[in-house]
């Protein structure tokens, strides 16, 4: 009875092993996914950053222009320089000669 009972107990411990491999294997699988598909989200990430930085430049940059275009035509807007500052309504006219052609 107690050659039969060993056996049976290291039959028990070969599964419980074999078992125990099979689950740690599926862990470290998932763990590498996650890690890749982590990465991949790094990665996208990255791109579109860089992506909005370039962008962020080329705003800013034709924002200096447009304010630059701004600060000539109000050296020479009549609105600007129209001595009854106080009318909030512009004449047509004046407002048609500071509009681009």
């Amino acid at each position: 009875a107690c050659v039969f009972q060993s056996h049976e107990e290291d039959d028990r411990k070969v599964r419980r092993r074999e078992k125990n491999r099979v689950a740690a294997q599926r862990s470290r699988k998932k763990q590498t996914q996650k890690a890749d598909k982590l990465h991949e989200e790094y990665e996208s990430l990255e791109q579109e950053n860089t992506s909005l930085k370039r962008e962020i430049g080329k705003l800013t940059d034709e924002m200096k222009h447009l304010s630059e275009v701004l600060k000539d035509h109000e050296k020479i807007c009549p609105l600007l320089h129209c001595t009854m500052n106080f009318v909030t309504v512009p004449r047509p006219d004046a407002l048609a000669s500071c509009l681009p052609r």
